[in-house]
């Protein structure tokens, strides 16, 4: 499913781009879940909250806060890299302007459906690391988070914390059978905990350090293993 979220200051615009990726969906079979905002403030304040995008369509001449400052905020203070931003503008002068906030594409008003249908297929032939999440329950609600996110899962008896930058969750599950579903950079280091190696900030032979600061020990059993493993990877 395709986590998509819309930014412009005109309601027609938004609905318009609203009813093509519709159009779109039902075409491909994609399922889509569609957010709109109106200005930058509010949609920086969703993605604050731990909220996460595969794509945004990105509004440049929002009334207060820019376009461009909402894209600088979810790759420098998010450090947000996944998320493939599209920019949208009445004008075709922006371009040195964007570079550094790495966009997907850049769009002109009116947009048409065959632009929207292209964004998808170039999407789909992108790198999947920003698509690629892992699911989990609390409770009634179902959640989503980006595997490029997490530093690690916990297990304390049934209860499994997963622990992002800025989110930490708690759900009930088994640690094996999360193992299971997850790429091999993840790597059990302990009986209680599987460790993202992307996030980890420094390794020793009994111990890893995280890019949070939390420090967790490497059981006997599995630190020839790891090092192993580490050293493979470079």
């Amino acid at each position: 499913m395709w986590n998509i979220g819309i930014c412009d200051d005109g309601v027609n615009t938004c609905s318009d781009i609203e009813t093509m990726i519709l159009d779109f969906s039902e075409r491909s079979r994609e399922k889509v879940c569609v957010e709109i905002w109106y200005t930058g403030e509010a949609l920086c304040e969703y993605l604050t909250k731990g909220n996460n995008l595969d794509i945004l369509f990105l509004d440049i001449e929002l009334w207060k806060m820019s376009g461009i400052q909402v894209g600088n905020f979810i790759r420098n203070q998010l450090e947000d890299r996944g998320m493939q931003i599209i920019y949208i503008s009445g004008k075709q002068s922006y371009a040195p302007q964007l570079f550094k906030t790495q966009p997907m594409d850049f769009l002109v008003k009116p947009i048409t459906q065959i632009q929207i249908d292209e964004i998808f297929q170039l999407a789909e032939k992108m790198p999947a690391r920003g698509r690629q999440k892992f699911e989990f329950q609390v409770g009634k609600e179902y959640y989503y988070v980006p595997l490029s996110d997490i530093f690690y899962f916990n297990s304390d008896g049934k209860k499994i914390t997963l622990k992002t930058r800025r989110e930490k969750w708690v759900f009930y599950g088994k640690l094996k059978e999360i193992l299971e579903k997850l790429p091999e950079n993840f790597m059990l280091i302990h009986q209680s905990f599987i460790i993202n190696r992307a996030h980890v900030f420094l390794y020793a032979y009994e111990m890893v350090e995280m890019e949070d600061g939390t420090k967790i020990n490497i059981s006997k059993a599995n630190r020839k293993k790891i090092r192993q493993k580490i050293l493979e990877k470079g």
